[in-house]
């Protein structure tokens, strides 16, 4: 497989510790600098139907034209609430830092874009957020992954595909350009996440997609249909539903080139 231009270094962190509240941690945070559009409103919300002549981007990340605009131009109000932790899960592994995590596999293509914040809605500059799904056929790579999650797979052991760490920037800013993740029988489609201050981690916990653009996209990209009608919902997912995750989906919208904008701010201890 060949490695993303933008990776820089293998990352490797040790099995998840004992979730930390972040108390006596000190942090070095700014007040909210302003968030501004850096583009125009381009693409239309999604939530199932598709715009214009309904086609997704198909490819990977090599589709994305870019200069999308700023989901959180807004602003994320002033109330914040603190995101709640999951499972680890076993298809955790060492990761690379790179911006670009599908290591130029197809796909519909993703921009990923998250604001990281403390309870007060300020951001939370120099946290890192690592990121890990699994690939369009519901493999997970890496071999220091438990063998359930690559299946034994070679290509999947060999790889790190669709594993990334960044830091946020002065605004608590973090992007990631990836493709839409698979299912795997038993779970929604999910993303895994962990939010690190200072090497210390602060929250795990995982994110999810609304069900009709899951069934949506599924049903128009051949590399996801192929694999049949996955089986389990978001209201049927035992994890998502065990750990109380209440607000835990990604906001979206299709963008004008057929790549899908998710965005999430992610609220931690400070």
């Amino acid at each position: 497989m060949r490695r993303d231009k933008e990776l820089k270094q293998t990352v490797v962190h040790l099995p998840r510790r004992t979730f930390v509240k972040g108390v006596g941690a000190a942090l070095a945070l700014s007040p909210l600098a302003q968030l501004l559009a850096c583009g125009p409103d381009e693409g239309t919300e999604t939530g199932g139907g598709t715009t214009g002549d309904g086609t997704w981007a198909t490819g990977g990340t090599a589709a994305m034209a870019g200069n999308y605009a700023d989901p959180f131009s807004s602003g994320i109000g002033t109330t914040c609430t603190l995101y709640k932790a999951s499972t680890l899960g076993p298809c955790h592994a060492a990761t690379v830092e790179r911006k670009d995590i599908s290591e130029g596999h197809g796909g519909l293509p993703v921009r990923l874009a998250f604001l990281i914040v403390n309870p007060q809605c300020q951001p939370v500059p120099g946290a890192t957020l690592e990121l890990w799904h699994t690939h369009p056929n519901g493999l997970y790579s890496g071999s220091d992954a438990s063998n359930m999650c690559t299946s034994g797979d070679s290509a999947a052991r060999a790889a790190r595909w669709f594993r990334g760490i960044q830091t946020a920037d002065a605004n608590g800013r973090v992007d990631f350009d990836t493709c839409f993740p698979g299912w795997y029988r038993g779970r929604t489609i999910h993303i895994h996440f962990t939010v690190r201050v200072n090497g210390t981690e602060y929250l795990t916990s995982q994110l999810f997609f609304d069900d009709a653009l899951n069934n949506e996209i599924i049903s128009t990209q051949a590399v996801y249909g192929a694999r049949g009608t996955k089986d389990t919902t978001n209201t049927s997912d035992n994890v998502l539903r065990q750990s109380g995750l209440t607000d835990a989906l990604f906001q979206t919208r299709k963008m004008d080139d057929g790549a899908l904008l998710a965005w999430k701010a992610l609220v931690v201890h400070s």
